[in-house]
C-alpha cells in the first residue's frame, strides 16, 4: 500500500480531481475527522496532515509521498526526492509592507512564517536583518509596529490590499509538489510512478 500525506486545507481542496481518481470518496475527506482515509481498493492510503509536518513524515518513511508546498519543502529542507511541480494552487514568496514603503537594509525586522528562507534572502542582499518567526496573522505585524514588513505568500493580494499593505519584491513561485522517500521511492518505484502519472495528467 502506497502511503500518501497531503496537506489539509487548500491544497485538499484545489486536490480534488486527482483524488477522486485515485479513488477517494471527497465527501469522506471532507467531512471526516479521521487521520488516515483509503481509496476504494485499498491500494493508497491518504494521510492528512499540517503541511509543515510533511517533508518530516516523508524524511522519516512515515509516509511514502506527500503533496506539499514548494515554500514548505525549501524551508524544511530535508533529504526527500522533489519529483514534480503541479500546475494549481500557485502563488509567490514575496516581500510586503506598509505603503510607505520600508527600505531593505540593515536592522530591518521582518515577520514571517518562513525564517529559513527569509534568512537566505536577506543573505543574498547583503542584509543583516531582525527576522520575527509567527505562526499565523502575518499582515498584523507591520500593522501594529512589531516589524517593518512581512516575507509571506501572495496568491491574489487581497489581504494585503484589505490591510492597506503593498508587495514590494518578489522573491520565489511557489507551486504545490510531489515528495518522496527515498527509500520509498526505489521499494516502490511502480506504485509512486503510477501515482506521479496520474498527478501529471490532473495537476498540469
Amino acid at each position: 500500500m502506497l502511503k500518501f500525506a497531503i496537506a489539509k486545507g487548500r491544497i485538499t481542496k484545489d486536490s480534488k480531481e486527482l483524488l477522486t481518481c485515485c479513488g477517494f470518496d471527497m465527501e469522506e475527506v471532507n467531512s471526516s475527522r479521521k487521520l488516515i482515509l483509503y481509496n476504494a481498493d485499498e491500494t493508497i492510503s491518504l494521510i492528512l496532515l499540517k503541511a509543515g509536518d510533511i517533508p518530516l513524515y516523508v524524511a522519516n518513511g512515515a509516509v511514502d509521498i506527500g503533496l506539499v508546498g514548494k515554500d514548505t519543502v525549501l524551508e524544511n529542507d530535508l533529504d526527500v526526492y522533489e519529483l514534480t511541480e503541479l500546475d494549481f494552487a500557485k502563488c509567490t514568496l514575496c516581500v510586503a509592507g506598509p505603503k510607505e514603503k520600508v527600505s531593505l537594509k540593515n536592522g530591518v525586522r521582518i515577520a514571517t512564517k518562513y525564517p529559513e528562507l527569509t534568512k537566505k534572502f536577506t543573505k543574498r542582499r547583503g542584509i543583516v536583518a531582525e527576522i520575527i518567526t509567527l505562526s499565523g496573522s502575518i499582515e498584523l505585524a507591520p500593522l501594529i509596529h512589531l516589524s517593518d514588513c512581512i516575507v509571506d505568500l501572495v496568491q491574489t493580494g487581497e489581504t494585503l490590499r484589505e490591510n492597506d499593505l503593498i508587495v514590494y519584491e518578489e522573491i520565489l513561485s511557489i507551486a504545490p509538489m510531489i515528495i518522496a522517500n527515498k527509500v520509498s521511492y526505489r521499494t516502490k518505484s511502480s506504485e509512486v510512478d503510477a501515482f506521479i502519472n496520474i498527478c501529471e495528467r490532473f495537476g498540469k
